[in-house]
């Protein structure tokens, strides 16, 4: 028995070449593939924007706490957009992996999705500058206003800038006949 089991291991092949011998095995790995880093791209995004929200809420308190109460409205507004736009992530449904199983994506396609991926990455960017604007205002009490006003300003591009990535998903849905 030992002499078969040295043998086959000897003579074992790479799993890529295994994996050649099954008809349609591989464009599965490449769909799942893509499903596995959508997931784990809108979780990183989505864990990211996370961060910044927690970060404001703390600042949030030092407004308060150093006699901002005029400011809650506005923060609270601030909030929810932020929070809106992790929860449009989290829940959105799967751009790429429900794609990928009817649609073939061509290049320019998949140019016009990761630059939107990538969009969300810049306007998490601008949060920690707004953010720090903030922070930097909160303890001065000079430009407050303003960089609040900015913040909210973000989340709100950063939220149109989702949903058109959506309609962009919905787009080609409709011009590959899904």
């Amino acid at each position: 028995m030992s002499d078969i089991y040295d043998r086959i291991v000897s003579e074992r092949g790479s799993f890529e070449r295994l994996i050649a011998r099954i008809p349609g095995f591989r464009g599965y790995q490449e769909k799942q593939a893509r499903r596995t880093a959508d997931e784990m791209l809108r979780k990183y995004t989505s864990d990211l924007i996370r961060q910044r929200l927690d970060r404001f809420i703390r600042i949030e308190q030092l407004i308060i706490n150093n006699g901002g109460l005029a400011y809650m409205t506005r923060t609270r507004n601030v909030k929810s957009k932020l929070q809106q736009l992790k929860d449009k992530i989290d829940t959105a449904s799967p751009g790429y992996s429900g794609m990928w199983a009817q649609l073939k994506i061509d290049t320019d396609e998949m140019e016009r999705l990761y630059a939107f991926d990538e969009a969300q990455i810049r306007h998490v960017e601008a949060f920690d500058t707004a953010l720090d604007a903030i922070e930097h205002a909160a303890g001065t009490k000079e430009g407050l206003d303003e960089a609040i006003v900015q913040l909210d300003m973000l989340a709100v591009d950063a939220l149109n800038a989702y949903e058109l990535r959506d309609d962009v998903i919905n787009n080609f849905s409709q011009e590959h006949g899904s």
